[in-house]
């Protein structure tokens, strides 16, 4: 009954931006949910309040079909249902995204997906991501931090032209972060430290010797206790896991290819 209410909810909010096609949208999207997927993303930690339960695959061939509309992105993420949401980030125009846009959306984040989407599918394409992605990781919001790193991994894995030493300046904020114990931020300068070192063979070099140095700081914040507090036992974490996967072989036969 809360998904139904929802809908009508959402339709309502949908006619109000003007844009006739979301109210069709959202019925299309609930048609594609079930309570099942719906529990299924719950487990894995999404935040399903305002969800119908639709698989990423079934959004992305929505957003195939839809193409890229601006108006229409802004419409979907007003709506303020999950799959509009993540719907929105597939369908904008990464040209049009303003500065004011970005702020607003991430001041929106509410689950990790919803977070990850957005900076991974169409923020890291603009203009404005590498200053974005430097705010948000020092701002102390959850989603918006976790925002600024998931931007530099995004950007370290898609943007083709940028060279080495604009990410060897994210490093400094990946040691700044690697101790937050939150789960949601944690994970994500892991991801940002991980996706740097697998860019080049000169960056995985730096890579790996900023987790050594986020791991020695820890140990040392730890002192006699070998776990330390959440902090330390954090940036313990976010370097030893870093460091398996770059040093890994299969890593490292990629780079020298």
């Amino acid at each position: 009954m809360r998904v139904i209410d929802l809908t009508v909810m959402n339709a309502t909010k949908a006619r109000h931006t003007g844009d006739q096609r979301v109210s069709a949208i959202l019925a299309e999207l609930r048609a594609l949910g079930s309570e099942k997927h719906r529990a299924g993303m719950a487990r894995y930690g999404i935040n399903v309040e305002r969800a119908f339960g639709v698989s990423i695959y079934e959004l992305r061939k929505v957003a195939k079909r839809l193409g890229a509309d601006h108006g229409l992105a802004l419409a979907l993420w007003a709506t303020g249902n999950h799959e509009a949401r993540l719907l929105a980030g597939f369908v904008d125009d990464p040209a049009a995204v303003t500065p004011q846009q970005m702020h607003a959306w991430a001041g929106d984040f509410d689950s990790w997906d919803i977070c990850d989407q957005a900076c991974t599918s169409l923020f890291d394409q603009t203009a404005h991501a590498w200053s974005k992605a430097v705010v948000w990781a020092k701002r102390d919001e959850e989603w918006i931090k976790r925002g600024g790193y998931a931007l530099m991994a995004g950007l370290a894995w898609h943007d083709k032209t940028t060279g080495s030493q604009a990410f060897l300046k994210l490093l400094p904020l990946i040691e700044r972060g690697a101790g937050d114990d939150r789960n949601f931020v944690k994970k994500a300068v892991n991801w940002a430290l991980r996706n740097i070192g697998k860019r080049s063979r000169a960056l995985n070099r730096a890579a790996i010797t900023c987790a050594k140095k986020i791991l020695m700081a820890a140990n040392r914040r730890a002192g006699a206790d070998r776990g330390g507090d959440a902090g330390a036992r954090a940036a313990r974490w976010v370097a030893s896991d870093a460091l398996r996967e770059l040093k890994s072989e299969n890593v490292q036969e990629r780079l020298a290819k």
